[in-house]
């Protein structure tokens, strides 16, 4: 059957699954498997099987395939993969999409049965505080032989694909991560904790140390600032870290823990006087894509993802990875008013066309279909039909 009259089978996998949504890559499958499915395309998401108690086939047009786990802290995830790459490598699938470099190992599976893949590194996980010693050394070496066993490596910032070229001689594609600018909420999320609208400044994200809570925390602290920090967020697990930062008594803090309504979390973002964006390690981030959407003047931590993020501080200003530095930009912050109405009334700006979710579609579209010789195909189909009009 001619490629014009076959659907392109791609196959997702590396996340939670769909249509369940709890971070970054969960909402990459959502975003883009539901854009590829209106585009003709028959998407497949593998799904961890104990995280849904309903198990439909069919969800949105996406087929759901729902495979185990070995259940533990550090072998969910790859066992799931695992599992999910040999059922992916037995079917009929053109094309193989892997989220997650510590899934690098995998591709030697898709590569021994001859299948397409195509692998989303995302960030330096071997630099990450939690995977000290061997999970270090694991997720190095899964991110090297991503590069040596995937048909092509996907990187989500410029940065990113400098460094797998400067540390594994590795070229790779790079597509962004998305997002849509947000219409402001109204703000009553945040007045029935008794917080005025801009009466606070904001940290989203997981408690861990290389989103850099503590630092933020105690330099605001020891400012002058009369606003509140809250801090949105925690870990899903008992962790020494994150119970210390809880525990601080001071009345300008509020910790908030998860925030699962969208509408209360806008809130939190539309109205708050600054955000603060702590994450160390990694290429495009949601939450700070998200803080653009949402039009807030944006304090960032001075690297090179974030200042690729913010367009060299077109968007927002940094802080040096200490206590003193975020005391002076948060004194700072107070005393220029002017300019965090700035950064806020043009934060959506930001949002510049590598960010939305059709383009990001359209350019991982593309990708599958050349994999899958869908592209060549199409064009010999159009050539054959040219030719018989011409005779």
């Amino acid at each position: 059957m001619e490629a014009s009259q076959r659907k392109l089978k791609v196959a997702i996998m590396g996340a939670k699954g769909y249509p369940y949504v709890y971070g970054g890559y969960d909402t990459m499958v959502k975003e883009l498997g539901e854009r590829l499915v209106l585009k003709g395309v028959h998407v497949r998401v593998y799904n961890h099987k104990a995280l849904f108690v309903e198990k439909p086939r069919y969800v949105n047009g996406i087929e759901c395939i729902y495979t185990p786990a070995i259940e533990s802290k550090y072998l969910t995830q790859l066992s799931h993969t695992f599992f999910s790459m040999i059922h992916a490598c037995l079917s009929d699938v053109d094309v193989i999409f892997v989220v997650n470099s510590g899934n690098g190992p995998f591709g030697l599976i898709s590569r021994f049965f001859r299948k397409a893949t195509l692998i989303n590194v995302d960030g330096l996980e071997w630099l990450r505080p939690k995977w000290r010693g061997l999970g270090s050394r694991y997720f190095f070496w899964a991110s090297k032989m991503a590069t040596k066993y995937y048909d092509q490596i996907i990187n989500d910032s410029d940065e990113m694909q400098r460094v797998y070229k400067e540390l594994f001689n590795a070229e790779s594609k790079v597509i962004a991560y998305g997002a849509n600018p947000k219409e402001e909420v109204e703000p009553s999320p945040v007045m029935k904790w008794g917080v005025e609208p801009q009466d606070y400044f904001l940290i989203v994200g997981r408690l861990v140390p290389d989103n850099n809570a503590d630092l933020i925390i105690q330099g605001f602290l020891n400012s002058d600032s009369k606003r509140k920090l809250v801090i949105v967020g925690d870990v899903p697990y008992l962790d020494d870290y994150a119970q210390v930062l809880k525990n601080i008594e001071d009345d300008r803090l509020l910790f908030l823990g998860y925030v699962t309504d969208p509408i209360d979390l806008a809130a939190w973002y539309t109205h708050c006087y600054a955000y603060f964006h702590g994450h160390e390690y990694g290429g495009t981030n949601p939450a700070m894509l998200k803080a653009l959407g949402y039009g807030c003047a944006i304090l960032a931590l001075d690297t090179p993802f974030n200042q690729e993020m913010l367009q060299e501080g077109k968007h927002g200003w940094y802080f040096k990875k200490s206590v003193d530095s975020v005391k002076d930009i948060v004194e700072a912050a107070e005393n220029s008013q002017e300019r965090m109405d700035y950064f806020r009334k043009t934060a959506r700006e930001g949002l510049v066309k590598k960010y939305n979710w059709d383009h990001v579609t359209d350019q991982y579209l593309e990708v599958f279909e050349e994999l899958a010789g869908f592209k060549t195909e199409k064009v010999s189909t159009e050539k054959r039909k040219l030719e018989r009009v011409d005779n």
